[in-house]
């Protein structure tokens, strides 16, 4: 009779936040707030720190799981941009947009905490998270406004590339950070971060070979939606299992089809008829995994995180397209479309909390409070960036 019950009230559950989805996506349409925000304000409302329809049990149970699978689809989806032909197009100005977006963000966000009197170990490590952005928020916002151009193919590889690059200057801090706390273990906590970046590039490779020769074979018209999520879903299996990255390695799996297969463009629209609804169920949990006091009790480490990070980010990025020639509109509007912060945040504060516990209790709160606080005001940002630079005429810079 209990599971009996508990089946009804999982359907349930699920049934309702589909629904709340279909109403965010509507009212998102007209409204400046996009549905991605509406989707997290709805967590947040029926979360514990709301009015408790979903039971915290439900959510720290399943919100692990969907992160998981949410990061793979998107991972994939945005592997698209990454295509040699993209790279080749673009990649000077996405590296140098990229690197400059996540080291402006590093050092202002370790300064500013530094200046303020917070623990070094505390700084630098949020330093280092500070440089993730949120793919599957990017991701949505630009799919949701309708708009394709060369900016927002550049915004993606910009977003797709930076989670590789922040992997790595996460890896340095998180070495320089067990120096500082009398740690010298900085030499394995290097090859660590190495093993996870080359693990994750590599499986992407071993697993896009292949899906990239299936797709070739279909017939035009046959269904490819099942072997691409299969593939999809298998690499962000054997990631985790291996201790690798789902995101990255989902990432490379999908630049390596976007580049091999013959009709490339057939598995990502088969991941895009279906990750919605995936996006539906990781957003609002997100929300409702937020916990308000918590938030309210962090007060000055949280406002300078966010502050310093969106600052160094935005000058950060401005600074690597004016050196990479890029046209004015990229200049002034690429850096506001990084703000938000998710998935891969909060996955880098797990491994700090787990690297360094004594400091677990400051470190996670603040990038769960940070996360959920740029998932409803950063979106709104992100596509206001992106149709002000659709709509300012190309200038040579």
């Amino acid at each position: 009779m209990l599971q009996e019950h508990g089946q009804f009230n999982l359907l349930l559950a699920l049934g309702a936040m589909f629904l709340l989805g279909l109403a965010a996506d509507l009212l998102g349409r007209h409204s400046p707030l996009p549905r991605v925000t509406l989707l997290l304000l709805a967590g947040i409302a029926v979360g514990p720190s709301g009015f408790a329809l979903l039971p915290a049990d439900f959510v720290e149970t399943w919100f692990p799981t969907l992160t998981h699978i949410a990061l793979a689809l998107v991972g994939f989806l945005l592997g698209q941009t990454l295509s040699l032909n993209n790279l080749r197009r673009q990649g000077r100005l996405v590296l140098f947009a990229t690197f400059g977006e996540t080291l402006g963000a590093l050092l202002l966000v370790t300064g500013g905490l530094l200046l303020v009197g917070i623990d070094p170990v505390v700084a630098l490590l949020l330093g280092g998270i500070a440089t993730a952005t949120a793919p599957a928020a990017t991701f949505d916002v630009v799919h949701e406004s309708g708009i394709q151009n060369e900016f927002t193919e550049t915004l993606l590889s910009v977003v797709a590339v930076d989670d590789a690059l922040a992997l790595l200057w996460f890896t340095l801090m998180m070495a320089f950070a067990g120096s500082q706390n009398g740690d010298f273990g900085t030499g394995s906590t290097l090859a660590h971060g190495a093993l996870e970046i080359g693990g994750s590039l590599l499986l992407g490779v071993l697993l896009g070979i292949p899906m990239a020769f299936l797709t070739g074979r279909i017939r035009k018209g046959e269904p490819t939606q099942a072997e691409a999520i299969g593939f999809v879903l298998l690499c962000g299996g054997l990631a985790l299992s291996l201790g690798l990255s789902p995101v990255l390695s989902a990432m490379t799996m999908g630049a390596v089809v976007a580049t091999l297969a013959r009709h490339h463009k057939r598995p990502f629209h088969a991941i895009e008829g279906i990750e919605w609804p995936f996006m539906i169920l990781f957003f609002i949990l997100a929300g409702a995994s937020a916990h308000l006091g918590a938030m309210l009790s962090l007060g000055m480490i949280l406002g300078v995180y966010m502050v310093a990070r969106c600052v160094g980010s935005y000058f950060g990025c401005r600074t690597g397209t004016m050196l990479a020639g890029a046209e004015p509109s990229y200049r002034r509007y690429l850096g506001l479309t990084l703000f938000p912060q998710a998935g891969v945040a909060i996955g880098m504060a797990l491994l700090a909390s787990q690297r360094f516990p004594e400091i677990g209790a400051i470190i996670l709160p603040v990038i769960l409070a940070s996360t959920v606080l740029y998932e409803v005001l950063a979106p709104p940002v992100t596509r206001w960036a992106l149709r002000r630079a659709t709509t300012e005429r190309p200038r040579v810079a």
